[in-house]
């Protein structure tokens, strides 16, 4: 398999594949590609990135491709088993089914005002009232994973998954601007931060060059 992804410091939805690849434990190949540089509308034209129309992630197994995130998850159960994935548990399994699905339709306040950058912990400010109303919804959700169905594991089903593959990069978002959160999120926040496929990331990330100036601006001076 071969994994086509963008920046580490900034793409949120290659950070969803690649964690999807690594909870597989199937061997792949990993492709960055720096986004939005002088080769980037050329590169995205390829045949490569021609099912996805240049988007990232992108992932290819022989002649099968997959070029969504929450696609990718689902294409990658299905070859090494559900359960990888997913809780066993019906109605946890539902939930976190449908947890990630909001995720992957929702939010879109939060990540059009405070796009990922991993490298940046930015002042603390205020965030708008929308953005403030997404994070709410957010917290309900991880409150109610974690009552009924964390039992003693860090994270929102007890073990790493899907779901929290899914929010991972609202973990950085929050931590990069400094984002209100409830009290019992923290605790959730450091196990995913923490887990040694975000550490191998977030210090990958540390070591690109490629910079994307629109992104080391906090939302104040972006004019959002």
């Amino acid at each position: 398999m071969k994994l086509i992804i963008g920046n580490k410091a900034y793409s949120s939805w290659s950070l969803r594949g690649w964690l999807a690849c690594k909870q597989s434990g199937l061997p792949f190949e990993e492709v960055v590609v720096p986004l939005y540089d002088a080769e980037w509308d050329r590169r995205r034209q390829g045949d490569e990135f021609a099912p996805s129309s240049g988007k990232v992630p992108i992932l290819w197994d022989g002649d099968a491709v997959v070029w969504d995130s929450l696609a990718i998850v689902d294409y990658l159960a299905d070859k090494v088993g559900r359960d990888v994935f997913w809780p066993a548990d019906d109605a946890a399994r539902a939930m976190a089914r449908s947890m990630a699905a909001e995720m992957h339709s929702s939010f879109q306040n939060l990540r059009r005002k405070h796009a990922m950058n991993i490298r940046q912990v930015f002042p603390a400010q205020r965030p708008d009232d929308d953005v403030i109303a997404e994070l709410a919804r957010i917290m309900e959700l991880w409150a109610q994973a974690r009552a009924r169905f964390g039992g003693d594991g860090d994270f929102l089903f007890g073990a790493f998954g899907a779901v929290d593959i899914m929010y991972a990069p609202v973990i950085t978002r929050i931590v990069t601007y400094q984002l209100p959160v409830a009290r019992f999120a923290t605790a959730y926040m450091q196990a995913v931060l923490e887990h040694r496929w975000m550490q191998d990331w977030i210090a990958a990330a540390q070591e690109e060059e490629w910079v994307i100036q629109q992104y080391e601006q906090t939302p104040e001076i972006r004019g959002q």
